[in-house]
């Protein structure tokens, strides 16, 4: 049985709509982008803005990972307990895991790729991993990205069968994935982006590359943004990127 969405009270939703209109004043984006970072409807979250419409937890929490801010008070972070009764297992389209499965992936991670743009740099950034109750579901949330536009988050498959795990981007149908592989004892994750490189104009182009992903206590000094040679973490990213090719996390075909 499922258990309803707590509601806020009137002075809880006065609080959080006042800090959502300070954070959109701030950050200069539309209540519409918000919307669709959120997966809300622009509809709902005008009632909820406007005060016809009080919020409700699972409303509140897709808005706080949407902006990545805390909009409520320290005292209100935690759901009652009965909220989080079904927000313990995921659904069957991400594995049906349940929480406490897959604690061991929650986390900060130092994110690596080749440079889509130099061949000789590496790009990195900073992703989060953690259990979102709204949505019953690890989730992600990138960082520090040098090109802060093109910014991902999204849901964490992890499928029993294939002992891997799915970072998954839906943003209207167009996705972006990330297979990994994960290493139970040191925490690292090695696999494949499959994603669109963006060109000139409106063009798009799929393109498939290395990525690994290393807990951020393995990283001293993290460098974000495009690592040069000349960067004290590029031998050591370098080394992670080919770790992922040639111990066969992920295999590159020739065409």
């Amino acid at each position: 049985m499922s258990v309803p969405d707590k509601q806020l009270s009137a002075e809880q939703s006065r609080q959080v709509a006042d800090k959502i209109r300070e954070e959109i004043a701030r950050r200069r984006i539309s209540r519409q982008a918000l919307a669709e970072q959120a997966r809300l409807s622009l509809s709902t979250l005008e009632k909820v803005l406007g005060g016809r419409r009080p919020f409700t937890l699972a409303t509140t929490v897709r808005l706080e990972q949407a902006l990545g801010v805390s909009l409520r008070q320290a005292g209100e972070a935690a759901p009652p307990p009965a909220a989080a009764v079904n927000g313990e297992v995921a659904p069957d389209s991400l594995g049906a895991y349940s929480r406490r499965a897959v604690a061991w992936f929650e986390g900060t991670y130092v994110t690596v790729r080749p440079s889509f743009g130099d061949k000789d740099a590496i790009f990195a950034y900073r992703t989060e991993i953690s259990w979102d109750i709204a949505a019953s579901s690890l989730v992600f949330r990138e960082s520090e990205r040098q090109d802060a536009a093109y910014t991902q988050f999204g849901e964490v498959a992890v499928p029993n069968q294939s002992r891997h795990i799915y970072l998954v981007t839906n943003r209207h149908g167009q996705h972006r994935l990330i297979t990994l592989a994960h290493l139970a004892i040191s925490g690292e994750m090695y696999g494949i982006i499959t994603t669109l490189l963006a060109g000139r104009g409106s063009l798009l182009t799929p393109i498939a590359a290395p990525i690994a992903y290393l807990p951020i206590k393995m990283v001293a000094n993290p460098s974000f943004g495009r690592v040069s040679a000349d960067d004290p973490n590029h031998a050591l990213y370098r080394q992670h990127l080919r770790r992922t090719t040639e111990e066969s996390f992920a295999l590159f075909l020739p065409g």
